[in-house]
């Protein structure tokens, strides 16, 4: 499986060769760290996305960014201005829900839609390690398909229900429960 890193060199260039405010904004790929997988390569390495994996990496990894600009530190894209991090992220979300769209995965463009909602509900009541486990259970959930056990630990994270984030990182280990 690719490493974390791989995938934020891969976004670079495709986010170069886009253009506009965006390509813009970017700074080089960082040089340490991102050594493990992350959910976008995750995703990329299970059987659902065998047809396209470095299409569903680099989608995964645009949406993961723009969540980046939304709540956190982004790893490749600066902006100073607080209204212009909120737009490009609006606007990462939006190439890499397009890019998914194009590949006719409908179930995977609604698990991203539940990843978004659910990272930002968690950001909102300022539970970073609930938002980081929604995106583990959303890659896998991608990558290999929902179970019944990844749906009931979206619902117990939607309704604020304690022990979510463990039930998401349940969900997401490669038994799927």
């Amino acid at each position: 499986m690719r490493r974390a890193r791989e995938g934020l060199i891969a976004l670079h260039a495709a986010l170069a060769a886009e253009g506009g405010p965006v390509a813009q904004a970017l700074m080089d790929p960082p040089q340490d760290g991102h050594d493990a997988p992350g959910p976008a390569q995750l995703a990329a390495a299970g059987p659902r996305a065998a047809g396209a994996p470095a299409e569903y990496e680099l989608l995964i990894e645009m949406i993961r960014e723009g969540s980046r600009l939304h709540y956190g530190e982004p790893a490749l894209v600066r902006a100073a201005e607080p209204d212009l991090r909120l737009l490009l992220g609006d606007h990462l979300y939006a190439l890499g829900l397009q890019r998914l769209t194009a590949l006719g995965d409908l179930p995977a463009v609604r698990e991203l839609a539940d990843v978004i909602s659910l990272a930002a509900q968690a950001h909102a009541e300022g539970d970073d390690e609930r938002a980081q486990a929604v995106w583990a259970a959303g890659a896998r959930a991608i990558g290999w398909g929902q179970t019944p056990a990844h749906a009931a630990a979206k619902a117990r994270a939607r309704a604020g229900f304690a022990g979510a984030s463990g039930a998401l990182r349940s969900a997401a280990r490669p038994d799927g429960r």
